[in-house]
C-alpha cells in the first residue's frame, strides 16, 4: 500500500463512493440482509472497485480498519453495557428516573436527562457515556410511559454527542487544536457557549418534533424488561456515585495532564503515569464496572454466579453491536484508504473559500465520504494548518475555525459510520428509521453549530 497510488479522478471515486451506500441501504432494507454482511460485502467490492491493491485489501485494509474501529470502542461497549445492565437490573434505573420525574415532573424531564448528558459527556466518550446513561433515559421513558423513545433517546445522544465533537478532552478537537495552533482553553470557552444551544435545538427540540411523528415503544436494553426488577433497590445516591465514578477518573486523568503540560507537575513521574493510567476511559469503566458488581451486585446479596450469568448475557446481548460498529467502521476505512476523502476535500480547498466556510465544507464533505468525526476533522486541520497557522488570525478567530471544522465533522452521520449502528441498534431503529431521524439530527446539530460559531467569529 505504501508504493501505492490512486489513479482515479475526483468525480469517479464519489461515483463508486454513492453507488457503495445506496447497494448498502438496498440490501439492509429491501433485501434485509443483515447490516453486519452487508458491511462486510459492501467494503470488498469498494475495495475493488477503487482499484486498491488486490493483495493488500484483507489485511492491511479490510482487517485493519475493522479491528481499529473496535479497538477504540469494543473496550468502551462491552465495559459501559456492563456498568448499565448492573444499573438496570438492580433496580438503579427505575429509583433515579422515579426521583428525577418527582423533582422536575414528567413534562421537563426529557429537559433534565439531556442536560445531566451534556454533564457526564464532559469527559466521557460518545459511546460509553450513552451506553452506560441508556437504562436511565429508558427507564424514565418508561416510568411516563407512552411511545416516546425518540424524545428521550434523542435528548440524552444527541448531548454526548455535542459534547463529543465541541469540547476538549476528546480527542477531535484536541487535535485539531494542536493541528491549528488554537489555544485549548479558549476553545473550550467557545465550545461551553455553543454546546448548550446546539444541544437544545437539534437534540432537545428535534427531539420532541421527531417523536410526535415517529412514536415509538421503549424497547428492551440489554435483554432486560420490567419484571427483572428487584424488590431491594439501591439508593438514589449509590447509584448517581456509581456513574460519577468515571467522570471523576477521567476527569482526574485531564487534569494531570493539564498540569503537566505547564509544568505544575512531573509528568514523567511514576505516581503521575500511574494516575493518568486509572483515568483512561477504558481503565476508568473498568474499575467502575468492578465497584457496580460489588456495590448493585454481591453486596445487595447477588452470588457470584448470577452475577457471571448477567455479565455473560449482557455481552452476548451487545454482541451484534459491537461487531456491526466494526464493519461500519471498517467501510469508512475502505472509503479513508482509497482517497476518496483526499480527492474531495483537495477540489474543495482549491476554491477559495474564506478559511471558516472552506473549514466546515471540507470536514463536511469529509464527514459524508468516509464517516469517522474524528477523522474528518483531523484530516482537514492537517489540510488547512499552514494556511491558518499563516494567515494572522486571532486566537479567537483561530479556535473559532478549529469548531468549523468540528461541527462540520459530525454532519448527516450515514452507513458508514460506526455511531451511526450504534445509535440504531441500541433504540430498536431500523435503517430506514434511523436516517430519518439520527442522520437528519446529527446534520441539524452540525449546521446550528457551525452558525454559533460564525456568530462567535463575526462579533469577537
Amino acid at each position: 500500500m505504501e508504493d501505492w497510488t490512486q489513479t482515479l479522478g475526483t468525480g469517479p471515486l464519489l461515483a463508486i463512493a454513492a453507488a457503495a451506500v445506496l447497494l448498502i441501504l438496498f440490501l439492509v432494507i429491501k433485501v434485509r440482509l443483515h447490516a453486519f454482511l452487508v458491511l462486510i460485502v459492501v467494503s470488498l467490492l469498494t475495495a475493488i472497485a477503487t482499484g486498491l491493491p488486490l493483495d493488500a485489501i484483507v489485511g492491511e485494509v479490510l482487517v485493519t480498519s475493522f479491528g481499529g474501529t473496535l479497538g477504540s470502542v469494543a473496550l468502551l461497549i462491552g465495559l459501559g453495557a456492563i456498568i448499565g445492565r448492573l444499573v438496570e437490573s438492580s433496580g438503579g434505573a427505575r429509583v433515579i428516573a422515579e426521583k428525577m420525574v418527582s423533582i422536575f415532573g414528567e413534562k421537563r424531564a426529557a429537559f433534565a436527562l439531556g442536560v445531566t448528558s451534556l454533564i457526564l459527556g464532559f469527559p466521557i466518550f460518545f459511546d460509553a457515556g450513552l451506553i452506560v446513561m441508556l437504562p436511565i433515559i429508558f427507564a424514565v421513558a418508561r416510568r411516563i410511559g407512552g411511545k416516546n423513545l425518540l424524545l428521550y433517546g434523542f435528548s440524552g445522544a444527541a448531548a454526548f454527542s455535542v459534547m463529543h465533537v465541541f469540547l476538549p478532552p476528546h480527542p477531535g478537537p484536541v487535535a485539531a487544536s494542536e493541528l491549528f495552533g488554537a489555544n485549548l482553553g479558549v476553545v473550550m470557552l467557545i465550545g461551553l457557549v455553543i454546546a448548550f444551544p446546539t444541544w437544545y435545538l437539534s437534540g432537545y427540540l428535534w427531539g420532541k418534533f421527531v417523536n410526535s411523528r415517529h412514536p415509538m415503544i421503549v424497547p428492551a436494553l440489554f435483554g432486560t424488561t420490567d419484571d427483572d426488577q428487584p424488590v431491594n433497590p439501591p439508593r438514589v445516591s449509590t447509584v448517581i456515585s456509581i456513574l460519577l465514578l468515571p467522570l471523576v477518573l477521567i476527569f482526574l486523568n485531564t487534569g494531570l495532564n493539564a498540569l503537566g503540560s505547564v509544568g505544575a507537575v512531573d509528568p514523567e513521574a511514576t505516581w503521575v503515569q500511574a494516575l493518568m493510567l486509572i483515568g483512561t476511559s477504558p481503565v476508568a469503566l473498568l474499575i467502575t464496572a468492578l465497584v457496580a458488581l460489588l456495590v448493585l451486585g454481591k453486596f445487595r446479596g447477588e452470588n457470584g454466579t448470577a452475577l457471571e450469568k448477567l455479565v455473560d448475557g449482557t455481552l452476548g446481548s451487545v454482541a451484534s453491536v459491537i461487531l456491526i460498529t466494526g464493519a461500519g467502521g471498517m467501510f469508512g476505512g475502505v472509503l479513508r484508504a482509497s482517497g476518496i476523502g483526499d480527492a474531495l476535500s483537495t477540489t474543495l480547498g482549491d476554491l477559495g473559500l474564506p478559511i471558516i466556510f472552506a473549514a466546515y465544507l471540507i470536514a463536511v464533505a469529509l464527514r459524508v465520504a468516509q464517516g469517522s468525526a474524528t477523522v474528518a476533522l483531523v484530516t482537514t486541520a492537517g489540510l488547512l494548518a499552514p494556511a491558518v497557522t499563516s494567515g494572522g488570525f486571532g486566537v479567537i478567530d483561530v479556535a473559532a475555525i478549529t469548531l468549523a471544522a468540528a461541527a462540520g465533522s459530525v454532519f448527516a452521520s450515514h452507513v458508514n459510520d460506526s455511531g451511526f449502528w450504534l445509535v440504531g441498534r441500541l433504540m430498536g431503529m431500523d435503517v430506514k428509521t434511523t436516517l430519518k431521524t439520527w442522520t437528519v439530527q446529527q446534520a441539524i446539530e452540525s449546521v446550528v453549530g457551525f452558525a454559533l460559531v460564525l456568530v462567535v467569529y463575526a462579533l469577537f
